[in-house]
């Protein structure tokens, strides 16, 4: 009884995965002839039944990319992503390419990276995250991938676009690199002038405190001098008010006279 308990298990196991598997089978051949609305049913369906079918969320990913579900198609491949053994750099890239596509710079250039340290030969990723670093505006990183890109893919059709690119991206980060150096000697000169200033300002300031205490001094001894003559004159009445009044001491008034009547007579 086990046997057959075990046996039918089995069977139904084994249907199970083949009904999976026809999906699958049917999902990828309608993706292969560019028919992605027929095959993203199927693909649905093979995920569903067998989450560890890798390449299906692959094959059902890009599906959603052809009909524009880009929400839908970053959903499928995160799914996928750390757990996609082989396939890793090709999921990854693809989780990229939405996130550019959606305007996700940062999480493309991420997902365009972890592609790169699965194969770092893949000249599509090093494409991507060229194109993520070129929008965010770092142009060596954009620069050194386009290379690495050029070394993977020589016969790269967009070799063209790419070398122009990269003598642009040059060119720009030249520019950038000159105006930084311009921003930098006018921001040293700025702080030299502004120092100049300051210094001038305490040097103004010190001649200020100088000259207002050579004023404080003088205006002190214009003061002392001042209360000195001012002393010596008053000094100087006194000194005549007192000899005046010795001098009255010392004759006789009219009215300190008597009358004296009469005649003098010699003996």
């Amino acid at each position: 009884m086990k046997k057959i308990f075990f046996a039918a298990i089995v069977f139904c196991f084994s249907a199970f995965w083949a009904f999976a598997q026809n999906h699958f089978v049917d999902g990828r051949d309608f993706f292969m002839q560019n028919r992605p609305a027929e095959a993203a049913g199927h693909l649905e369906m093979a995920v569903a039944q067998d989450p560890a079918n890798v390449t299906a969320f692959l094959y059902l990913g890009i599906v959603y990319e052809q009909l524009g579900f880009l929400d839908e198609a970053a959903t499928v491949y995160r799914q996928v992503v750390d757990r996609a053994g082989a396939m890793t750099a090709n999921v990854a890239n693809n989780l990229g390419n939405v996130m550019f596509r959606r305007g996700f710079m940062e999480e493309a250039e991420e997902f365009f990276g972890q592609a790169i340290s699965a194969d770092r030969t893949f000249a599509s990723a090093h494409l991507g995250r060229a194109n993520s670093r070129l929008n965010q505006g770092n142009l060596q990183g954009a620069v050194s991938d386009y290379e690495q890109y050029l070394l993977f893919a020589p016969n790269s059709l967009q070799r063209p676009q790419v070398l122009t690119l990269i003598a642009l991206a040059r060119q720009e980060f030249a520019e950038a690199e000159r105006q930084r150096a311009e921003e930098e000697l006018a921001a040293q000169l700025a702080a030299i002038q502004a120092e100049r200033q300051r210094l001038a300002a305490e040097e103004a300031a010190r001649l200020a405190a100088i000259e207002a205490e050579r004023m404080r001094v003088a205006a002190e001894e214009a003061a002392r001098l001042e209360a000195e003559r001012r002393q010596q004159l008053l000094d100087e009445i006194a000194a005549s008010l007192a000899a005046a009044e010795g001098g009255q001491g010392l004759g006789v008034g009219a009215e300190g006279m008597e009358n004296i009547e009469g005649e003098f007579e010699l003996e």
